[in-house]
């Protein structure tokens, strides 16, 4: 017997997601059905044109919601505004490289405040109505550097580690309730951001496009293949579904083969 995929009637709440693995990931959440919450800082005619698109693409509500997610107050306003959420998908982040003694402190405190921070808050808003209703997944992503390191990237590491460690907290506490909680952990990710850095490479090292892709950008990932976004939202979509109901407080590496190193 075949195994619905549908997420009909349910509502996904995404931060960070006017690009990249966020979009990718409301995307095929609205593909199997779900009404979705598109969310990031910024509050133009283009965010709420994406959510219109989404909405006219796959026949559901969507809706684009301003929040700052380094802001605790409007973490939690997010998912008041939303109306609650069946399923919360804490993708939202940002990156800085720099040596720790070197590392501005204001940096460190932004990429904890949004990486990391921003998850709990967002959580703690949405848990109550999950409860009420019985059912409810919590979908962190994470990434590879949640379960490994590289120099140079202490803050994103420490949130990446901490956002692991909140799932698991938060699967303990809501097990048995008919709620999930799973952190994805993406190595490389064929993103526009990523897309546009590969010109920049082939520059620097001399070599194609192919050559840089393999030696350079995927060098820590055996496969030598990005993941997508679809990857990404595909793995979302099936943590959403009953096969998966068994499945949480746990991680799924989509890495290449990254942490099996």
């Amino acid at each position: 017997m075949a195994i619905s995929t549908s997420l009909k009637g349910l509502r996904a709440v995404v931060t960070g997601s006017n690009s990249g693995i966020g979009l990718g990931v409301a995307r095929e959440l609205a593909r199997a059905g779900a009404q979705v919450v598109l969310n990031s800082f910024t509050d133009t005619p283009e965010d709420h044109a994406l959510a219109e698109e989404i909405a006219s693409t796959h026949g559901v509500s969507a809706r684009y919601i301003k929040a700052d997610m380094s802001r605790p107050d409007e973490c939690r306003a997010l998912i008041e505004q939303a109306g609650g959420c069946d399923i919360l998908v804490n993708n939202a982040g940002i990156q800085h490289v720099a040596r720790i003694e070197e590392f501005p402190p204001e940096k460190w405190d932004a990429v904890i405040a949004i990486n990391l921070s921003s998850a709990f808050h967002t959580t703690a808003a949405a848990l109550p109505g999950m409860r009420a209703k019985g059912w409810g997944r919590i979908i962190n992503v994470a990434s590879a550097h949640g379960l490994t390191a590289s120099p140079f990237k202490s803050a994103y590491v420490a949130a990446k580690h901490g956002i692991v460690g909140l799932t698991k907290t938060t699967a303990l506490e809501v097990a048995g309730e008919g709620i999930t909680a799973n952190a994805i952990c993406p190595g490389y990710v064929l993103t526009p951001i990523v897309e546009n850095q590969i010109p920049d490479q082939m520059k620097t090292h001399g070599m194609d496009r192919e050559t840089v892709i393999r030696e350079v950008m995927l060098a820590r990932q055996p496969s030598k293949e990005f993941a997508t976004v679809e990857q990404v939202g595909g793995t979302a979509v099936f943590l959403c579904t009953a096969p998966a109901d068994q499945i949480t407080g746990t991680t799924i590496s989509l890495d290449g083969g990254w942490t099996a190193l």
